[in-house]
């Protein structure tokens, strides 16, 4: 395995403007993320949003402030990401996914072992961006990818360090005809 992280793998050169709290963040090592979610979408959302958690895509639950824990970890060349959400009202969700490291600056997000999203990443303003490339679905030996706009929407990921310690990301589905269709945004602190 390589001794850089997947996102500093990803990012080449761009790697060394990136602030210290998202080096933390993308750091190639186990850790975890402690922070809150805002969660939203559109009320007509509800029913399609349902259906997708049970193929463990997504979350299905509109809140504020959700205390959450994202814990990370490597197995050999996959990222494993772990999240817990613990709701007001005591029930917790929980979303897990890994990274593949596809080459040049594109990660691929795997939601379970058929689907995964593509995203090209890169710096501006000292902020990381993803960019949707597309749904990656596998079924057997043969793969193919699934333009955004047939699902959901184009996927945009924001994440700004807020300090030295912090950071801030924000998740975004826009469809072409309904607009903003999903959002989850929040503030984390990497913990070693």
């Amino acid at each position: 395995m390589s001794q850089q992280s997947m996102m500093q793998q990803a990012l080449g050169q761009q790697w060394d403007t990136l602030p210290n709290a998202l080096k933390a963040h993308h750091q190639n090592r186990n850790n975890q993320d402690i922070g809150h979610l805002d969660i939203s979408y559109p009320r007509w959302m509800q029913p399609y949003l349902t259906v997708m958690r049970w193929f463990g895509v997504m979350m299905n639950r509109r809140a504020q402030h959700v205390p959450t824990q994202v814990h990370k970890h490597l197995e050999g060349e996959c990222l494993y990401w772990a999240r817990t959400l613990t709701f007001s009202d005591g029930k917790t969700l929980h979303f897990n996914s890994y990274w593949v490291y596809e080459g040049n600056n594109v990660i691929t997000e795997y939601i379970n072992r058929f689907m995964g999203l593509r995203l090209a990443v890169a710096i501006k303003d000292q902020a990381l961006h993803y960019q949707g490339q597309g749904v990656v679905i596998k079924l057997g030996r043969w793969q193919f990818t699934v333009p955004e706009s047939l699902l959901l929407g184009h996927t945009t990921i924001l994440e700004r360090a807020v300090d030295d310690q912090y950071f801030a990301m924000d998740f975004r589905l826009t469809h072409p005809w309904w607009g903003e269709v999903f959002r989850y945004a929040g503030t984390f602190k990497t913990e070693s």
